[in-house]
C-alpha cells in the first residue's frame, strides 16, 4: 500500500502500522506516523514543507513526541503547533529548550513554549491503554529513545524509536545504555542507518586522529576552519580541545561565530542536566568561554573577525556558512575540515569542497552498535530509517538480521503493516559465551590455544574462512577478527595498484573501502581500489605495496 494514511476503526485494536512523511534520505526530514490499534502517534517532524500532514484539515495524529533537537527531526514542528493549537507534543525536558534553536529567524519572546516536558525513564499513560518512556538515546543533549506499550485485553504491543542513537560516551552525553532497555519483550523496533554497515574506529581513537590533524595545520602556521551543525558537533569539538593534552596550555586562540555559539549558550543554561564529569569540568573553569585558560575560547563578532591572522588560530562556525567572509585570515592558509557525512551532500560552493578535508568524528551508531542494539532487543520487525537508501538497503542485505528478523525499509509514503504473530518465538540472543583458553610464547611466534566449542558458533565459519586473522589493541585487550576472502582479494588488488595511476587506491579520500569526498558522484559508496572520479587527489603517502 502506498500515499495511504492509516485510519482508525473500533475493529483495528490490534493493527500496528507506521506512515513515514519523511524517513532522512539524503536532506529528507525525519516524520513518522505510528498507529498502535486506536492511537496514532507522530513521531518527530523534521519536514520542511508540512502540507502533508495539513491535507486533511485534521490533525495528522492524537499526540507527537520528538526524539531531539536537531533540524532534521525537530524542524517542521513550530509549523505544525500553529496549524493545530491543540495538538500536544512532548519531548525530554532539555530538548524542550534546546528546541527553540531552530526558529532563530524569530526573538525567543517570539516562539511559543509549545513543547512539555517528559521525565526519563517514567512511564507516562497519555491514553487508555497507551503508555510512553523515554530512554537516554546519547548522540544529543536531550535525545531520547521512545518505547511506546499499547495494551489490550489480550496482549501488550511494544514499540520502541530510536531517534538518532550513540552507544559510545561522548565528551558531552553519556551513550545509549542497552542495559536499561534490555529484557522489555519488544516487538517493533524503529531504529536509524545513518553509517549503513559501516565499521568506526573506537571513539577515543576518532578524536585523537582530529587532534592530529588540527594539531599538524597549527604546527605548520595554518589556521583551522571547522564547520558545523548549531547543536551538538560543535560544542564536542570545542569541550575536546579544551580537555586533550595535545591542547592544554597551548597559546592559542578558539573563536566560535554564528550559531554554534548561541548553540554553547544553550549548553550552559542545560549544565545541571549534563553527566557528573562534565559538571565536575565546568567547576573549575567555564564550560566555553574562556579567555583566561588556554587554549583561549572566544566568540567571534564581525570586528573581530576582520583581524583575525596575527597567529593561527581555531574557528568553528555555521555548516552552510559563506566560509569567504574568513578569507582576510593573513596567517599562512585556511585549513577546512567538514565532518564525514555520508548521508547527504552538502550545499556549498564548489571551490569550498575541494578545498575542504573531512575527518570522522561519529555522533551515530555504526554497523556494530546498530546489530548489537537490534540482537540485544530482538524484536519480531525493524524499520530502517534515516539513512541513504544505499545505506539502509546495506543494512536490509545483512545475512545476520535477514535470518532472525522481519526487516523494513520504507520510503516516504509507504504504508508499512506490522503484523505481530501470536506464536512468533524471539529469536534467541547471540551466544556470548566466553571461553579460555592459553597463551604461550615461543622466540617470535604467540600462539593463542582455543577450545574446540568457538567452532559450534554459526559466526565461526565467516571468522575462520581464510585462516588469517587480524589482531589489534583496544585499550588493554587484545581483539582478533577473521580476514575475509574479500579484503584479501581487495588488499591484492589495491597491491597491483601502481603509486603513478590517478585512482581510488591511491587518492586521498579513499578510506575505508568508501569515497569520503563531498565533491565526488562517488561520495559515500563503496569503491574499488582501480576506480577513478573527475575530481582524484593523489594521497600525501602512497599506499604501501
Amino acid at each position: 500500500m502506498t500515499n495511504q494514511r492509516p485510519v482508525a476503526s473500533d475493529s483495528e485494536d490490534d493493527r500496528l502500522t507506521c506512515f513515514p512523511y519523511g524517513v532522512g534520505h539524503s536532506e529528507e526530514g525525519v516524520c513518522l506516523l505510528v498507529q498502535m490499534g486506536p492511537h496514532r502517534l507522530l513521531l518527530d517532524c523534521g519536514l520542511t514543507d508540512i502540507n502533508a500532514l495539513q491535507a486533511e484539515g485534521n490533525p495528522p495524529a492524537d499526540l507527537v513526541l520528538c526524539s531531539h533537537a536537531h533540524a532534521d527531526h525537530a524542524q517542521g514542528l513550530l509549523a505544525l503547533h500553529e496549524a493545530f493549537p491543540q495538538l500536544p507534543v512532548y519531548a525530554s525536558e532539555v530538548t524542550t529548550q534546546l528546541l527553540p534553536l531552530n526558529w532563530q529567524e524569530f526573538a525567543p519572546e517570539e516562539i511559543p513554549k509549545f513543547c512539555h516536558a517528559l521525565p526519563w525513564r517514567s512511564p507516562v499513560e497519555f491514553r487508555e491503554g497507551l503508555i510512553a518512556e523515554l530512554f537516554p538515546a546519547g548522540h544529543l543533549p536531550g535525545a531520547a529513545a521512545l518505547l511506546l506499550t499499547y495494551t489490550t485485553p489480550r496482549r501488550s504491543y511494544r514499540l520502541l524509536y530510536t531517534g538518532d542513537f550513540f552507544l559510545s560516551n561522548s565528551r558531552l552525553v553519556e551513550g545509549l545504555s542497552v542495559e536499561s532497555l534490555r529484557g522489555i519483550q519488544l516487538d517493533v523496533l524503529i531504529v536509524e542507518g545513518s553509517y549503513g554497515t559501516a565499521r568506526h574506529p573506537h571513539r577515543r581513537q576518532q578524536e585523537n586522529q582530529l587532534v592530529e590533524r588540527i594539531g599538524k595545520a597549527i604546527a605548520q602556521q595554518n589556521s583551522v576552519l571547522l564547520p558545523v551543525p548549531t547543536l551538538g558537533l560543535g560544542q564536542e569539538i570545542l569541550m575536546l580541545l579544551r580537555s586533550h593534552h595535545h591542547f592544554t596550555g597551548r597559546n592559542l586562540d578558539i573563536w566560535v561565530d554564528g550559531s554554534v555559539a548561541t548553540g554553547c549558550d544553550a549548553y550552559l543554561e542545560l549544565l545541571p542536566h549534563f553527566p557528573t564529569s562534565v559538571q565536575n569540568f565546568a567547576r573549575h573553569q567555564p564550560l566555553f568561554w574562556d579567555e583566561r585558560v588556554r587554549p583561549r575560547v572566544r566568540r567571534l563578532d564581525s570586528e573581530q573577525r576582520n583581524s583575525l591572522g596575527s597567529s593561527p588560530c581555531i574557528i568553528l562556525t555555521d555548516e552552510m556558512a559563506d566560509l569567504s567572509k574568513y578569507s582576510a585570515i593573513s596567517s599562512g592558509s585556511l585549513v577546512i575540515l567538514r565532518p564525514e557525512q555520508p548521508r547527504y551532500s552538502l550545499k556549498t560552493d564548489d571551490s569550498e569542497l575541494k578545498s575542504s578535508e573531512t575527518y570522522l568524528l561519529a555522533q551515530h551508531g555504526d554497523r556494530l552498535g546498530t546489530t548489537q542494539l537490534i540482537h540485544n532487543l530482538r524484536p519480531q520487525h525493524v524499520v530502517f530509517v534515516h539513512g541513504s537508501p544505499t545505506y539502509l538497503s546495506d543494512l536490509t542485505g545483512l545475512e545476520e538480521l535477514q535470518n532472525r528478523y522481519q526487516l523494513h525499509s520504507p520510503s516516504a509514503g509507504t504504508l508499512v503493516e506490522l503484523p505481530i504473530g501470536e506464536m512468533f518465538v524471539q529469536p534467541a540472543p547471540p551466544a556470548d559465551s566466553n571461553y579460555e583458553g592459553e597463551l604461550n610464547e615461543l622466540g617470535t611466534v604467540v600462539t593463542i590455544t582455543l577450545p574446540d566449542a568457538i567452532a559450534a558458533d554459526p559466526r565461526w565459519q565467516n571468522f575462520a574462512d581464510t585462516g588469517l586473522v587480524e589482531a589489534r589493541w583496544q585499550g588493554e585487550d587484545l581483539v582478533l577478527r577473521g580476514l575475509s576472502q574479500r579484503e584479501l582479494l581487495s588488499q591484492g588488488s589495491n597491491a597491483k595498484v601502481p603509486i603513478n595511476i590517478d585512482c581510488c587506491g591511491n587518492c586521498r579520500f579513499q578510506r575505508g573501502q568508501r569515497c569520503w569526498n563531498p565533491a565526488s558522484p562517488l561520495y559515500g559508496f563503496k569503491v574499488t581500489p582501480e576506480g577513478y572520479c573527475p575530481v582524484f587527489e593523489q594521497a600525501e603517502s602512497p599506499p604501501e605495496n
